[in-house]
């Protein structure tokens, strides 16, 4: 890993009617649009989808780091996030994010260590770690018979 601090660059670019798209260097652009919910089309990632996509992606990538630390053997992990934008102070925000998170391990594993790396990932995830919002973990894991 590179020292701290790390230092992201994406641009965006947009014409007064029509999609964003945002770029950043070695990967694909992508265009945005704003979500059905602020009268957009629908059909595209928009900054909202795509900080809740952050949330789960972000938590998977931690659990890696975390069960890899802790030489936990896992199979899968999905996760569903549920992000709630609202007006607090006459501010939009996301004030809540709900993690489902629901991970696959060998017969033979220890259940619990998985729930507590489950529960680490969740606290050391640095996107969750950088928003003003509440962050709760539904997580179960589940025992693949062979």
């Amino acid at each position: 890993m590179q020292e701290y601090p790390h230092i992201y660059v994406v641009s965006a670019a947009g014409a007064a009617e029509g999609h964003v798209t945002v770029a950043s260097e070695g990967v694909s652009e992508l265009p945005t649009m704003p979500p059905v919910e602020f009268g957009g089309p629908g059909g595209y990632w928009s900054p909202e989808s795509l900080l809740v996509a952050a949330v789960a992606n972000c938590l998977i990538l931690s659990f890696r780091g975390t069960a890899r630390a802790a030489r936990l053997d896992w199979t899968s992990l999905s996760c569903d996030v549920h992000g709630e934008l609202d007006r607090v102070d006459r501010v939009t925000r996301f004030v809540s994010f709900r993690i489902s998170a629901d991970l696959v391990v060998p017969d033979g594993t220890n259940v619990d260590k998985a729930l507590r790396l489950l529960e680490k990932a969740e606290q050391t995830c640095l996107i969750t770690n950088s928003l003003h919002a509440d962050t709760h973990l539904e997580a179960s894991v589940r025992v693949q018979q062979d």
